[in-house]
């Protein structure tokens, strides 16, 4: 089943977070956060202005973005756990 998000909605797949830390320790699950940061899978057309002009979306398919914490909607398609959120939810894009 092929997905795409409508108007200024992207949607995103968490990339996953570093199981030890700096110093070499080893971070188990139940301690681990959700990372805040993904990878944009599709995005919408975008948003529109009250003159019905087009605003382009500011990121693409394969842009690396942070989010924040408790943004966007848990959804599975394709038996992949993916993320559907506002572009305005994304903090930045990671060059």
């Amino acid at each position: 089943m092929a997905f795409k998000p409508l108007h200024d909605r992207v949607l995103v797949r968490r990339v996953q977070s570093e199981e030890k830390t700096k110093g070499g320790l080893i971070i188990p699950d139940t301690a681990k956060e959700k990372p805040a940061e993904g990878e944009v899978v599709s995005t919408g057309e975008g948003a529109r202005k009250d003159s019905g002009e087009l605003i382009a979306p500011s990121v693409k398919a394969g842009d690396r973005v942070l989010f924040g914490k408790w943004s966007g909607t848990e959804v599975t398609v394709n038996g992949e756990e993916l993320l559907i959120m506002k572009e305005s939810d994304i903090l930045g894009i990671l060059a």
